[in-house]
């Protein structure tokens, strides 16, 4: 018996370094050790897709390269120790993936584990993530709005309505006219893109300023719209949070998700825009949602790294983007 389970043990491969451990990772049915890296991201070290590096769709940890984002009362530092959670939290469950061998735009292999997703989003050590306009999957943003209300993890000191997840200054690639930091939505998941032409300094903080929405009187037309009879049989398959998003992004910028289409579409704006202009919807107001902190890629490791990145970081609330 001893000697089957270390034939086995040992047939997983090299351990990635000394004192590191497998987690057990159910790949298209096939039990195979994996690393984890961070909370959305392993290395495989046996069967089909042995060596490869994994990136896990549909959720996103906050960085842990170092005390990187703020936002609410938080500071870096404790929202660096949410990163390092989602990494243990990871490292310690047995977890089932399915991938067709698709990659991203790094070349990892791109896994869906929603058994993963739910349970690190549940508990506040992730949030739902698309990489375009459409929503994520109804039980992600279930957990997701289950973390905001019982305030676990990273939503404990604050829920901005959008999370920064990347930068890119302008210098990164001069050729191009329009640079972009990348937004999602703690609502519905969905992404965005903030286009600019800045370029950012090492260890600035890059700040997201939203444009808020009275909720109360956005919920409520949003409950207006189910109750409509000409709308109701078309917004059947949407959920009540996304009535609620219809009706936030159109009063916030003019403009509704690209996910909703047919004929529900013009009637909605129809409805929406006429509540907007009855002063139904409230005003808008403007504040600091989330920020993050730009450091490039290669002074975030090793020795060269950079000095804002040590320690507890740095946040001092001064000049930011």
């Amino acid at each position: 018996m001893l000697v089957a389970i270390a034939v086995s043990f040992v047939s997983w491969g090299p351990s990635p370094a000394l004192g590191d451990a497998y987690s057990r990772v159910f790949i298209n049915g096939t039990p195979v050790p994996v690393f984890f890296n961070d909370g959305d991201s392993f290395r495989v070290f046996g069967g089909e897709y042995r060596g490869s590096q994994c990136r896990l769709a549909g959720f996103n940890t906050l960085e842990s390269f170092g005390p990187g984002h703020q936002w609410g009362d938080w500071h870096p530092y404790e929202l660096y120790i949410n990163a390092k959670m989602a990494t243990y939290n990871g490292r310690r469950g047995t977890w089932h993936c399915t991938t067709d061998g698709s990659t991203d735009t790094y070349g990892r292999i791109l896994m869906i584990c929603p058994d993963l997703a739910v349970d690190q989003i549940r508990r506040g050590y992730a949030h739902a993530y698309q990489a375009d306009d459409t929503p994520s999957p109804p039980a992600y943003l279930r957990a997701q709005q289950d973390a905001i209300r019982h305030r676990r993890g990273m939503w404990a000191h604050g829920v901005p309505d959008y999370l920064m997840t990347s930068i890119h200054s302008a210098d990164e690639d001069p050729s191009r006219e329009w640079h972009y930091n990348r937004l999602i939505s703690v609502r519905d998941g969905h992404s965005e893109s903030m286009q600019h032409r800045e370029t950012y300094e090492e260890c600035s903080w890059v700040c997201n300023d939203e444009i808020r929405v009275d909720l109360p009187r956005v919920r409520e037309a949003a409950r207006q719209l189910r109750a409509d009879p000409e709308l109701a049989p078309l917004l059947a398959e949407w959920a009540n949070l996304h009535l609620v998003e219809f009706v936030s992004r159109f009063h916030r910028v003019g403009e509704l998700p690209e996910y909703l289409q047919g004929p529900a579409r013009p009637l909605v704006e129809q409805r929406v825009r006429q509540m907007q202009a009855a002063g139904q919807l409230g005003e808008t107001r403007t504040e600091r949602g989330s920020c993050m902190l730009h450091v490039p890629f290669e002074r975030r490791y090793g020795r060269d790294r950079a000095e804002c990145l040590r320690g507890h970081g740095d946040w001092g609330h001064g000049e930011s983007h």
